[in-house]
């Protein structure tokens, strides 16, 4: 297994363990708000979906196929924008009440940005690649 798919899928491992950490705190409400649970607003439970993708991208990471290695960039190239939007949606003052972003969104977010490149610079054996 190359070195990058083994990064990647320690970053997206690491995308999976920020859903359960603090994404942003309301102090005002003393509401705290993790990917999985968003009790007081309504955000929802992005969370869930950025485990699924993690999980599509741990598998497609080990696949050594070329087709599903292609796969594996619009997969983690979601799981980017997915990322971001909770990023912007975590971290954005709404109403005069502004949340104290957490480490967790902006490490989340980081780390799928590692595993899109991952994706990127991954060689996978076969005619045509």
């Amino acid at each position: 297994m190359p070195r990058t798919a083994i990064i990647g899928i320690l970053a997206v491992l690491l995308v999976i363990a920020c859903a359960f950490f603090p994404w942003s705190f309301i102090e005002s409400k003393h509401l705290m708000f993790t990917g999985m649970n968003g009790t007081g607003s309504s955000y929802g439970e992005p969370g869930k979906l950025s485990i699924i993708l993690s999980v599509l991208a741990i598998i497609v990471f080990l696949v050594k196929n070329k087709w599903v290695s292609r796969m594996n960039l619009f997969i983690v190239g979601f799981l980017v924008a997915w990322t971001f939007r909770n990023m912007l949606l975590y971290s954005r003052c709404e109403m005069g009440i502004c949340p104290q972003p957490g480490v967790a969104l902006y490490v989340s977010l980081a780390a799928a940005l590692l595993a899109f490149g991952c994706v990127l610079f991954t060689r996978t054996p076969g005619k045509g690649s």
